[in-house]
């Protein structure tokens, strides 16, 4: 699984980044996590809103933080936040 957080490194994309991170240890899944912060690669990705979250290709969180709940719910049923 390849997990991409994206924005350009404010306290809010670390905290998301922290969270994702957190998220994967809890479901002991071992995943590609990446933090693309380059404002060029943000806006050829298409996101209007950061912190956001890439997971395997596709955004399932944008424009906020999202919790260590609602990432492992995210993360185990596939479902977009």
């Amino acid at each position: 699984m390849k997990i991409q957080v994206v924005g350009p490194g404010c306290p809010r994309c670390q905290m998301t980044e922290k969270n994702v991170v957190n998220a994967c240890a809890q479901l002991h899944l071992a995943a590609d996590i990446s933090h693309t912060t380059n404002m060029k690669e943000i806006v050829a990705l298409g996101l209007l809103h950061t912190s956001a979250v890439i997971v395997d290709g596709k955004i399932v969180v944008s424009g906020k933080v999202p919790t260590i709940s609602e990432l492992k719910a995210t993360l185990s049923e596939g479902k977009a936040l």
